[in-house]
């Protein structure tokens, strides 16, 4: 099976936000690959929403054998599992959550479906967090 580069950014602002991270963190590295570079943690005010809970956030890059859509797959199931209730792609409504996990850049592909577009265009190349967190692990 051949090996892909995944860029993955990380959001909380419910709970705990850096134990949330440290928590999907493990999750990742257990079901889809070795993580390879990690950010530093950035608190950030809420982007697109009002609310007065800061994000903690973090941008990593790691290894996986798995499709896009498996990727979308494990990451959606791991989020339900921490206890995220809503998915914004469905909703189209931001709201504080205990974690939240985009798919950034998967290689160098370039994809379009309902449920995933890559590379992630606002964090790709519109919010000035994740061109900070980005530029980390580039």
């Amino acid at each position: 099976m051949s090996q892909h580069t995944l860029t993955l950014l990380l959001g909380s602002n419910l709970g705990n936000p850096s134990q949330n991270i440290t928590e999907a963190l493990e999750h990742l590295e257990t079901r889809l690959g070795a993580v390879l570079q990690r950010s530093e943690m950035l608190k950030t005010a809420p982007v697109e929403f009002a609310s007065s809970n800061f994000f903690c956030n973090i941008a990593i890059q790691l290894k996986t054998c798995y499709s896009p859509l498996k990727v979308l797959n494990v990451i959606k199931d791991i989020e339900r599992e921490m206890g995220r209730a809503t998915d914004t792609s469905i909703s189209e409504i931001y709201t504080d959550r205990i974690i939240d996990i985009d798919v950034v850049f998967f290689d160098r592909l370039k994809y379009i479906s309902r449920s995933l577009c890559l590379p992630h265009e606002k964090h790709a190349s519109q919010r000035e967090f994740s061109q900070v967190l980005l530029k980390q692990i580039k």
